[in-house]
């Protein structure tokens, strides 16, 4: 019989007191995975409304978990996988959560372009539930980073905030339009999956130059902008966009202000098998902010990922990769 994981023994406990909470508070499983983050953070019940009953239940779940004899990394994939149970459940069913392999390759790439600096600044414009952002500090070798993450959401801001502080990471949230203007200074890294679609306020795309000629401008293409404008000069962005990104009528205008302000370091196309539909595919575009003294690598990091799971084909890629790093990046 196969021994259970600590991840699986933690995702048990959370989905059961979740569900008690649910149950309890005559609430949606999501709203009780918040509330039971909150708890398991705490080592409390906070919740007043609850019978002793099952208030004693939850108490006896939460000392059995000793949250801190577990890893960041396991506390993040447990807490994940009961978020996922709750966006499947149909609250929030069109936020797609970024695939763990996508997150841990993209912290993977952030470490090798931050390999000479102890101290960094992250910002994710597009947080959802803060599972990107918290891969990727995760898996930071020897930099101490401070992290914002903006998300319009209320309960997903929620759900970042507690991914966060169980991780204990010191992350900055703003429960905010990340396309309005923002309350932080330009960083040095901007991680962001792109969300796809229009922005429905045709007054706040005004002020962006990507804003389209006519109805409503693509949201992606302004979080592409708005990013960049909040990164310093040399500073890097790493987007997971559309493979048919540039494939718009709005295509030219944006490669035209691409030019203009970054250079594009990396575009590296995910393996469509991570995708239910190969129409939405993705690629991890990378882009450096033009200041001075930076200058374009000598090529652009171009490849197509094999599947995560084929070891010889990604042995192969991180081979590419890390000859592309020794002559780019000394």
């Amino acid at each position: 019989m196969q021994a259970v994981s600590k991840v699986e023994k933690l995702f048990s406990l959370m989905n059961e007191s979740a569900e008690l909470i649910s149950k309890e508070l005559n609430c949606t499983y999501i709203e009780a995975v918040a509330e039971t983050g909150e708890n398991l953070f705490h080592g409390d019940v906070l919740q007043e409304d609850m019978s002793e009953i099952t208030k004693r239940s939850l108490e006896k779940k939460y000392e059995q978990a000793k949250i801190s004899s577990y890893e960041k990394e396991e506390i993040r994939k447990a807490f994940q996988l009961v978020i996922l149970k709750g966006l499947k459940e149909g609250a929030h069913a069109n936020h797609q959560m970024t695939p763990d392999t996508v997150g841990l390759f993209t912290g993977y790439l952030v470490n090798k372009f931050a390999a000479n600096q102890t101290d960094l600044t992250i910002l994710d414009p597009a947080v959802g539930t803060g599972n990107l952002l918290t891969t990727v500090l995760n898996h930071l070798k020897q930099n101490q980073a401070e992290s914002f993450g903006i998300e319009v959401d209320d309960l997903l801001i929620k759900l970042a905030y507690l991914n966060a502080n169980l991780g204990e990471h010191a992350v900055q949230f703003f429960n905010q339009d990340s396309l309005e203007p923002l309350y932080i200074d330009p960083v040095d890294y901007v991680i962001c999956d792109l969300p796809i679609g229009y922005y429905p306020n045709d007054v706040g795309a005004d002020k962006y130059e990507l804003k389209a000629a006519s109805g409503h401008s693509y949201s992606h293409h302004l979080f592409i902008e708005q990013s960049i404008k909040y990164t310093k000069a040399g500073g890097y962005l790493f987007f997971i966009v559309p493979n048919h990104l540039f494939e718009s009528k709005e295509a030219p205008k944006l490669k035209e202000y691409l030019k203009e302000n970054v250079i594009v370091q990396g575009l590296l196309q995910l393996p469509s098998s991570l995708f239910k539909d190969k129409q939405h595919a993705k690629s991890i575009f990378i882009l450096q902010k033009k200041g001075e003294g930076i200058s374009a690598p000598k090529q652009a990091m171009l490849a197509n990922l094999p599947k995560f799971s084929d070891k010889s084909g990604m042995q192969s890629i991180m081979k590419q990769l890390d000859s592309w790093f020794l002559e780019n990046k000394k």
